[in-house]
C-alpha cells in the first residue's frame, strides 16, 4: 500500500466499557499495525458486569457511515459485529456485494451477558452468503447450522453446513469445550485446527471480537487465511492470560498483548 499502514473496517456496536464492540476491535486494529475504521451499528449501555440496553442506528445513516469511508479511504478488510437489527444486516450484506476485499463475520447473537443482538436468521440468510470469513463459537456455530456442536467432530460437521450457507470459510471457536482451547478452521474443502491451553479466568470480555478483529488485520496485511488464523489465535491466548483485571464481572482482554512475529 506504498508504504502506507493497511486499512482495516468495523462495522458493529459500541461498547462504553472498551472492552468488547469497535473500541477493541480499533485497539486490535492498532495493535496489529493496521489503521482502523469504525461504522458504528448499535449503542449499548453495558459494562463488565451487565448490559443494561441495545439501541440500533437506522439502517440508512449506517450505510451511509460506511459509502462516506468507502469513497475516500477504501478498507483492505472488512469484519462485522453486533449489528442491532435485520433492517441493518440486510442493508449491510446489500451492500457488501460490491466489496473488492474480504469480508469477516462474527456473528455475534447474544452478549456476555445473554442480551440479545440481532436475530440468527438474518445472519444466515443475508451476511454468510457474502463472508470470507464467519467465525461463530460454539452456541453460534449449533445457531447458524441447526445442530447441536460440542465436540470436534460434531465443529467440523457444523462448519461444513455453516459453509453450505454461502460462507467461504468457517472458523468454529471451541472456547468453551473441556481440556484444550481447540478452533477449527474449514476453507476450500480443508480443516485446519488451532489449539492453545486452557486458561482460568473470568477475563474474557470482547475475545470474539478482539480474534476477528485480528484475523481482519491480517487479512489486511495480506496474509493467508490460515496464517491470519494462527497469528491471531496466538495473539488472543497471549490477551486473555494476561488480561489486566479490571472490572468487577467479565473484564477485558489486554489488548496490549504482543503480537507474534
Amino acid at each position: 500500500m506504498d508504504g502506507r499502514e493497511p486499512i482495516a473496517l468495523t462495522i458493529a456496536g459500541s461498547d462504553p466499557s472498551g472492552g468488547a464492540g469497535i473500541q477493541a476491535d480499533l485497539k486490535t486494529f492498532q495493535r496489529f499495525g493496521v489503521y482502523g475504521e469504525a461504522v458504528v451499528a448499535t449503542i449499548t449501555v453495558q459494562n463488565s458486569t451487565r448490559v443494561d440496553r441495545v439501541e440500533s442506528l437506522a439502517a440508512e445513516l449506517v450505510i451511509d457511515q460506511i459509502r462516506a469511508v468507502l469513497e475516500d479511504m477504501p478498507p483492505a478488510a472488512a469484519k462485522t459485529g453486533a449489528l442491532g437489527s435485520a433492517e441493518i444486516v440486510r442493508a449491510v450484506a446489500l451492500l457488501a456485494r460490491e466489496f473488492t476485499f474480504p469480508l469477516v463475520v462474527d456473528p455475534v447473537f447474544l452478549s456476555t451477558h445473554g442480551h440479545p443482538l440481532v436475530s440468527v436468521e438474518a445472519v444466515r440468510d443475508e451476511l454468510l452468503p457474502v463472508a470470507a470469513l464467519v467465525t461463530p463459537n460454539l452456541q453460534e456455530a449449533a445457531a447458524l447450522s441447526g445442530m447441536e456442536v460440542n465436540d470436534a467432530a460434531s465443529m467440523r460437521a457444523a462448519a461444513e453446513r455453516i459453509g453450505a450457507l454461502g460462507a467461504k470459510a468457517v472458523l468454529v471457536k471451541g472456547g468453551h469445550l473441556e481440556g484444550a482451547a481447540l478452533d477449527i478452521l474449514y476453507a476450500d474443502g480443508v480443516f485446519h485446527e488451532f489449539t492453545a491451553g486452557r486458561i482460568d479466568t473470568r477475563h474474557t470480555h470482547g475475545t470474539g471480537c478482539a480474534y476477528s478483529a485480528a484475523i481482519t488485520a491480517g487479512l489486511a496485511q495480506g496474509l493467508p487465511l490460515p496464517e491470519a488464523v494462527h497469528r491471531a489465535k496466538l495473539w488472543i491466548t497471549e490477551a486473555i492470560r494476561t488480561a489486566p483485571g479490571i472490572g468487577h464481572g467479565a473484564g477485558p482482554i489486554n489488548h496490549f498483548a504482543e503480537v507474534p512475529l
